[in-house]
């Protein structure tokens, strides 16, 4: 199997910078278009047009700084909030009238993109500084500020601080939910190791210690051994799930989720399901099928045919190499299920939570680990002296056509 990561980005941030890169050229517009509706009014229209040529060229000059917070770098800042600043200052030389008539400032609420970007690049706190700039400016401008001023200053601080501060919880929520993600897929592809290995080593240490006790002699040591061996890598398995599960929260920067995938190599293609069921069939395992193909996509089929595996032996190693077993598929038009029963002398009340807490997976991880993460479901009914069935259930939306 191949391994590939995809590393997939997901920021509330994105659509805001959006947001305000369309509000720079949009209030642009309106404090060109409010000067030109009344430059009559202006005693010194020179410096009104001097200014506003700055800023529509600045404007648009550095649209590409405000696409994300990597370009919108610290001197982009200051230098946007300092032309800001410079028109509120030049206000008062363009249009004295302005001043006495509490009008507004040469830039007008351009002035809010500039307190919206520090904002957004670095939440309330740079927003509070840079609201606090604009606040002193504009009260200076006016001389003796009316309760007009007061009343647009306080709402730029306020607003300003408020975005800040939401970005930088949305912030913190992405780098939780990434890091859950993260958990979430290193615990599953612990969980598909954990099968793999239960599949093969610890059942063949297991069958090592059984046969090397039933030999003696040099054979038992070695069966000894081979179960040491067992318990300590059902150990080390279990503990490894138990540790992903605790990993703390990360602290770093950004939000990136990296999930990992493991596809197979093998092209998606529908298999036949009961093809991966036959070899399993004999003297002791009845194979019941509906005589035509049983079609599901590659991995889920494959997966399926895992768990009847593990369902088969657990029935050997449980109920006896003398058990007889069945498999029953079902070929359903919403699902495919397949339905695993033995003869053996059944499972007694609270074994199975017993055995994993002892470390011994099969039933949760090779079975029900498999269902789980096809979007299935494995439920095991035993009645003790009645043997054991375990039934596997696939949604249709895994089925080939």
């Amino acid at each position: 199997m191949a391994r590939r990561e995809r590393v997939v980005r997901m920021s509330v941030e994105v659509p805001l910078w959006r947001a305000l890169a369309a509000y720079r050229v949009l209030t642009m517009i309106y404090g060109v278009l409010l000067f030109l509706f009344t430059r009559q009014n202006f005693e010194r229209p020179g410096i009104a047009i001097a200014f506003l040529a700055v800023m529509s060229v600045w404007t648009l000059a550095t649209l590409h700084k405000v696409t994300g917070a990597a370009s919108c770098t610290k001197g982009f800042l200051v230098a946007d909030l300092t032309i800001a600043l410079t028109g509120i200052m030049l206000t008062p030389l363009a249009d004295a009238h302005a001043q006495q008539v509490d009008g507004p400032t040469l830039p007008s609420i351009w002035t809010a993109g500039s307190v919206l970007a520090f904002a957004i690049k670095g939440g309330w706190r740079w927003a509070g500084v840079a609201s606090s700039f604009v606040a002193v400016a504009n009260i200076v401008e006016r001389g003796e500020p009316s309760r007009d001023t007061f009343h647009n200053v306080l709402l730029v601080w306020v607003a300003s601080i408020a975005i800040g501060y939401v970005v930088e919880v949305a912030r913190a929520s992405e780098r939780t939910l990434a890091r859950a993600l993260e958990i979430e897929a290193a615990t599953r592809e612990r969980e598909r190791l954990a099968r793999d290995i239960h599949d093969s080593v610890l059942q063949v240490l297991a069958m090592v210690q059984r046969r090397g006790t039933a030999l003696g002699g040099e054979a038992a040591e070695l069966g000894r051994m081979a179960g040491e061996q067992e318990v300590a890598l059902r150990t080390l398995v279990a503990g490894g799930l138990v540790t992903a599960s605790r990993v703390s929260e990360d602290e770093s920067q950004g939000a990136v989720v990296r999930v990992v995938e493991v596809p197979d190599d093998e092209p998606a293609r529908p298999h036949d399901l009961r093809t991966l069921l036959a070899p399993h069939a004999g003297s002791k395992v009845t194979l019941s099928e509906p005589g035509a193909p049983v079609l599901l996509d590659a991995p889920a089929a494959r997966e399926l045919a895992a768990a009847v595996g593990a369902a088969l032996d657990n029935v050997r190693r449980h109920a006896g190499e003398d058990a007889q077993a069945w498999i029953l598929v079902e070929d359903w038009p919403d699902e495919v299920v397949v339905t695993v029963r033995d003869d053996g002398p059944g499972i007694p009340d609270g074994r199975l939570a017993q055995a994993e807490g002892e470390g011994r997976m099969g039933v949760a991880m090779s079975i029900r680990g498999r269902l789980r993460d096809l979007g299935g479901t494995a439920e095991l009914i035993s009645v003790p002296g009645q043997g054991t069935e375990v039934e596997l259930k696939v949604p249709r939306g895994k089925a080939g056509t």
